[in-house]
């Protein structure tokens, strides 16, 4: 198609040049040149449109990915208060089982030991009763029984043998009552300690209880907040996944409007070439013109011009060294560059680059291994307060990253229009902090 337009305009141009003579040539305008001018530069704000949606999309793009990242590290959080209220609730669980068969042993210790303190009571009030006739038969009897004792005797031995087994028999009595008493007590503190330890059971079996329901209770509303927030996660995950694809969408749309605009040049270079060389030929036909109605030679003077300018220079990260802290060295290094282009996806500190692309480059030149995203700056090395910030800590704003260089000031790759350049480190919110060096 181009050539066709070539060969088409080039027919006009000689049909121009052979009219007659005497007949000025018109000069020979492309008349699509302004058209095609204004074609690209609507192109072009419609690429800076789309650009600037392209931002808004990735700066909401970081912020679901960090809701994301914050929702996802919640439900591991709760996921494990759930697995440890579990263990704790079976656990719990587990201790009431053995804490009721703990007091269904000691009810059977305490039916035998009331039994076993029964019969010894039972014992005991027998002895006393055999005692008490005992007693009663000897006081009834008074001093005559111990005469007649004494009379009935064979002789003293004899006597003194029988006052002795009377003494005996006492002493049996109240010994036999005494052990008799004596066991009756002892069974009788065994059974109220069995009594005392059942009743601590049961009172550790409450606290169990309670404490059983309490962690049910918990268990309850900690799966509700996981279930809570597993809806928040996926909805950040499809509001993401949104942003994903409007980023993709306007990404598609940039690369076809850049290929329109290139296209576009090249037509508009095209056309200024064929407007080029009509201009040429109606000169050379004018001056052919000139110098047969004036019969004289042709003259001409032409200026020449040029165009010269001096690359601009600049020192290597090692010539740095030296001068101050290593933070000091790479904010030195980066404000050099000031003034050069901003270029998406760039990471040319001359060429071009974009904000991370910036950084990343300016640290690579000095060794240092850093994100190549905006958004994974912000785990970068060591987080600071921005009170703390010294000279080579990168600033992190959303979708945007710059370095420090002192005085409240940072040096970044702001926009296409501006390129790299200085501005107050808190023209927006700043997200983080990160020292890397």
């Amino acid at each position: 198609m181009k050539r066709k337009l070539v060969s088409l305009f080039t027919i006009i141009l000689l049909a121009g040049l052979t009219a007659g003579i005497g007949q000025p040539v018109k000069p020979v305008r492309a008349a699509s040149v302004s058209d095609l001018e204004k074609q690209k530069e609507e192109l072009e704000r419609q690429k800076r449109e789309a650009d600037a949606r392209k931002r808004q999309e990735q700066q909401k793009l970081d912020q679901a990915s960090g809701r994301v990242s914050s929702i996802q590290s919640d439900v591991d959080n709760v996921a494990g208060e759930i697995d440890e209220i579990d263990a704790a609730l079976v656990e719990t669980i587990a201790s009431v089982e053995l804490i009721e068969e703990e007091i269904g042993d000691k009810e059977e210790q305490i039916e035998e030991t009331t039994r076993e303190y029964e019969a010894a009571q039972e014992t005991e009030q027998q002895q006393y009763e055999a005692m008490k006739k005992r007693i009663k038969f000897l006081y009834e009897k008074g001093d005559a029984t111990y005469l007649e004792i004494l009379l009935s005797s064979q002789g003293f031995g004899d006597m003194m043998n029988k006052v002795e087994y009377v003494e005996k028999l006492y002493e049996y009595d109240r010994n036999q009552l005494m052990e008799y008493q004596a066991a009756r007590e002892a069974v009788a503190r065994l059974k109220e300690k069995l009594e005392e330890e059942k009743s601590e059971l049961e009172a550790q079996e409450h606290e169990l209880m309670e404490e059983k329901e309490s962690l049910e209770v918990i268990l309850s509303e900690k799966k509700a907040v996981y279930e809570d927030y597993e809806s928040q996660l996926l909805a950040a995950r499809q509001e993401a996944a949104v942003y994903k694809a409007n980023i993709k969408k306007q990404n598609d749309a940039i690369r076809k409007l850049e290929a329109e605009a290139s296209k576009k040049q090249s037509e508009i270079d095209e056309a200024k070439r064929l407007e080029e060389e009509a201009r040429k030929a109606q000169e050379q036909a004018l001056q052919r013109e000139a110098e047969q109605n004036a019969g004289s030679s042709r003259s001409s003077s032409s200026d020449t011009g040029s165009d010269s300018s001096s690359g601009k220079s600049y020192a290597s990260a090692s010539s740095y060294s030296g001068s101050g802290s290593k933070g000091q060295q790479i904010a030195n290094y980066a404000c050099q560059f000031i003034g050069n282009p901003y270029v998406p996806g760039g990471t040319s500190l001359t060429k071009g680059a974009d904000c991370s692309g910036f950084v990343y480059r300016v640290y690579q030149d000095f060794g240092y291994s850093v994100p190549r995203t905006s958004y994974s700056f912000r785990s970068a090395g060591t987080g600071v307060s921005y009170s703390e910030a010294q000279p080579g800590d990168v600033m992190c704003y959303a979708g945007h990253v710059g370095i420090y260089i002192g005085g409240g000031q940072i040096v970044h790759a702001s926009t296409q229009r501006t390129g790299i350049k200085i501005t107050n480190a808190t023209y927006k919110e700043i997200l983080s902090v990160r020292r890397i060096v």
